[in-house]
């Protein structure tokens, strides 16, 4: 096994994980906690830290804890890409919050969900055996968020929304159809759906941006035992851009509805899960640290772990 140079410890830096879809970010992030506090890699040195100079307290974290933060959250269904920072890493963060990113996503078509994703319940169902080839999406786009989850509470009181959605400004660089599934798949529209008297209180609460809303079903005209076509597209997007209004959006230009079912954040800046480009840094899987965490094993020769040589070979230090 090759030998890894460690620079002065503690450490901080950057390095890229690989989340796996169902959990969600923090909950990783707390796990994470548990190794990375145990770990001389980023442990405090007590001793040095008694000497140091006495400077004014400030509210501490527990004991044991390193500061550890994430560039972006992922959603629970998604997987793929997510930057973490420690210690001096964290100041870092930001700037990967408006980087460019890449994702891969299924857009099952025929229905929209209040979430617009496979997680939400069924609002609107539309027709969908007219869309059989790719449309193009790509450009600066002005683009509205999830309107149903974030104003949830107003939709389901019947209340207008208390203000305009804003738009906001994105780039979507590039849009490839990389995979027409047709009903080759195993997704399936979600079995909870809005009632009719939630529909028409979501109704009422989209009018007060859309006056024209409606969120009436429109069965398809032949074929409804069929499955609903899926389709997977690739995406180079700016930062800040929503995915699954994204793929919302475009479900509603082919002339049907449409939600997300899959999410794979493959490039966050230069962190990615293959590296294509000079720069590029490769990510450490999730499961690396989670048989850690049951067992962290034996260290080798050098004295480390073998979580602790992925981030070794891993991480940008700071």
């Amino acid at each position: 096994m090759p030998k890894v140079t460690a620079p002065p410890l503690p450490m901080s830096g950057l390095f890229g994980l690989i989340k796996p879809s169902g959990p969600t970010s923090m909950s990783l992030l707390n796990d994470l906690q548990r190794l990375l506090s145990k770990s001389r890699l980023f442990e405090k040195n007590p001793a040095a830290e008694e000497n140091a100079p006495k400077r004014k307290k400030k509210r501490s974290k527990k004991t044991g804890d390193v500061k550890l933060g994430q560039g972006g959250t992922l959603d629970p269904l998604a997987d793929g890409v997510l930057v973490l920072g420690i210690d001096k890493g964290t100041k870092k963060l930001s700037d990967f919050l408006e980087c460019t990113k890449e994702y891969s996503t299924t857009c099952l078509l025929g229905c929209e969900t209040d979430s617009y994703d496979s997680e939400g319940a069924r609002v609107r169902t539309a027709p969908w055996k007219h869309v059989t080839k790719e449309k193009k999406f790509k450009g600066e786009i002005k683009q509205t968020p999830p309107m149903y989850a974030d104003f949830i509470d107003y939709a389901r009181k019947g209340l207008p929304l208390p203000r305009p959605i804003d738009p906001r400004t994105v780039t979507v660089h590039s849009l490839e159809l990389v995979e027409w599934k047709g009903s080759d798949h195993s997704f399936s529209w979600p079995e909870k759906a809005l009632s009719d008297d939630e529909k028409k209180a979501m109704e009422a609460a989209i009018r007060g941006v859309d006056k024209t809303a409606t969120l009436e079903d429109v069965p398809e005209t032949s074929g409804q035992d069929e499955k609903p076509a899926a389709f997977v597209i690739k995406m180079r997007v700016s930062g800040g851009t929503y995915v699954r209004s994204l793929v919302h959006d475009l479900a509603h230009e082919l002339g049907s509805a449409g939600h997300v079912v899959t999410l794979t954040r493959s490039r966050q800046g230069r962190f990615v899960l293959e590296e294509t480009e000079d720069g590029d840094r490769s990510c450490i899987p999730w499961s690396i640290f989670e048989k850690a965490l049951t067992d962290p094993g034996a260290a080798d020769e050098e004295g480390w772990t073998e979580w602790e040589r992925e981030v070794l070979q891993h991480i940008e230090v700071i």
